[in-house]
């Protein structure tokens, strides 16, 4: 059954966030596991180094651990990427911008971006140690909104799924 069929079936509301053949393979592939434990452990991450960029901002002390900490926020932000399109592969069949999760995935372009000018601009020795630390405060303002945006699409889809099954039995 596509997604479309879904909404026919369901009387014409909003369809499911997967098919069942796409819920089989998001359920029996590690690339979930992944994603489970890289999301929280990225969201750590953040909020440790918030906290760095923060206390570095307000008392001019802490440069050099705020830096290394939004480097390695970069770096899980693009391990999650990575794995996350893999994952989109296997349940959806396309790497990225599959409709269930397009707005979440444009988004996640201008975090990338962000992310990657924090970076350019960190090797390149371009901008001021503030403006690198106000940088990085808009990358992770724009990585809020798109970690949001996932959790409301996942928590829609857990709330659709009891429905779901019971029009799929």
């Amino acid at each position: 059954m596509r997604s479309n069929d879904a909404y026919s079936a369901n009387g014409g509301g909003a369809a499911p966030l997967y098919t069942i053949e796409q819920r089989q393979r998001r359920d029996s592939t590690r690339w979930t596991l992944v994603q489970g434990i890289l999301a929280p452990l990225q969201f750590l991450v953040f909020f440790v180094s918030l906290m760095l960029i923060l206390r570095y901002l307000v008392t001019g002390e802490g440069a050099l651990t705020a830096t290394v900490s939004i480097v390695v926020k970069t770096l899980l932000l693009y391990a999650i990427m990575i794995t996350g399109s893999i994952w989109e592969k296997v349940v959806f069949g396309k790497w990225l911008f599959v409709p269930a999760f397009f707005w979440e995935d444009v988004f996640s372009m201008l975090v990338l971006a962000l992310h990657t000018a924090y970076l350019v601009m960190l090797i390149a020795g371009l901008g001021s140690e503030r403006g690198l630390m106000l940088l990085a405060l808009a990358a992770y303002a724009s990585y809020v909104v798109n970690a949001a945006q996932f959790l409301l699409k996942l928590r829609a889809a857990r709330l659709s799924a009891p429905s779901q099954m019971a029009l799929e039995a």
